[in-house]
């Protein structure tokens, strides 16, 4: 149980930071003190594919349940 815990709540951290690290960058890059500064992650294409796999995941548990 230990074990599943600290693989949740480290994948967690890990998002968590590259989010900070990416709107920290952007805020940065918005004021014109710094170069081109680039994102860890497009946010985006995360937003896609995490909707994705929601409404998958939801229309398998509609067959699943009923």
């Amino acid at each position: 149980m230990r074990l599943l815990l600290g693989i949740i709540l480290g994948g967690i951290l890990t998002i968590g930071a590259a989010y900070l690290h990416d709107n920290h960058n952007a805020a940065t890059a918005a004021d014109g003190r710094s170069s081109v500064q680039r994102h860890l992650v497009n946010w985006d294409v995360v937003g896609r594919k995490w909707e994705r796999l929601t409404d998958r995941a939801r229309s398998e548990w509609g067959k699943l349940a009923g």
